[in-house]
């Protein structure tokens, strides 16, 4: 929907929707407590076993969609999906080094999972913040894609940093010291 109303006409090509930026919706459910959290990991671009071997990551797509993109977040209301809250924009890239470093270390140990073992061996347990996992409805699927873990997520969205991240406090729940700030 956000992607027709911007004038984008669907496609399922590899790089950035937008020439320079990529845009993701991402669905966030109200947890009992009321917060809101990231309902399920995110699908950034499909994965080719032989792009993957022949390109280091600055090389590749996932490269490509990570480097600069902006995620919206809706709010889940039911399985029907009559209709969506939009929750939030977040504009992200990989200009934090130590975002940047972990990313790249996830996709590495990926690319070594199918150089030594093919990737029939790639599974959903690899990597931190990007795991690459089967792609598609039901058992047996064989298409597999990069997908941003939920914590991955929640981090780009501000909804939750993570843990090596510094922490976002309320300025009027610790407010600073005056001449601070």
């Amino acid at each position: 929907m956000i992607e027709h109303y911007l004038g984008l006409p669907q496609n399922s090509r590899q790089e950035p929707d937008f020439g320079t930026w990529e845009l993701k919706v991402v669905p966030l459910r109200r947890a009992p407590d009321g917060t809101l959290r990231v309902k399920e990991s995110m699908a950034i671009t499909m994965l080719e076993p032989a792009e993957v071997l022949a390109n280091k990551f600055e090389d590749s797509h996932l490269y490509d969609k990570l480097r600069s993109m902006v995620v919206v977040s809706r709010v889940y209301e039911s399985a029907l999906e009559q209709h969506s809250i939009l929750h939030a924009a977040a504009e992200f890239d990989l200009d934090n080094l130590e975002i940047h470093d972990r990313v790249v270390a996830d996709y590495e140990a990926i690319r070594r999972q199918i150089r030594a073992r093919g990737i029939d061996s790639v599974t959903g347990d690899l990597g931190k913040l990007v795991q690459a996992r089967t792609k598609g409805r039901g058992h047996g699927s064989t298409s597999r894609a990069f997908y941003a873990r939920p914590i991955f997520v929640a981090h780009i969205l501000n909804l939750q940093k993570l843990a090596s991240m510094p922490r976002v406090f309320d300025l009027e729940e610790f407010p600073l010291p005056l001449g601070e700030g």
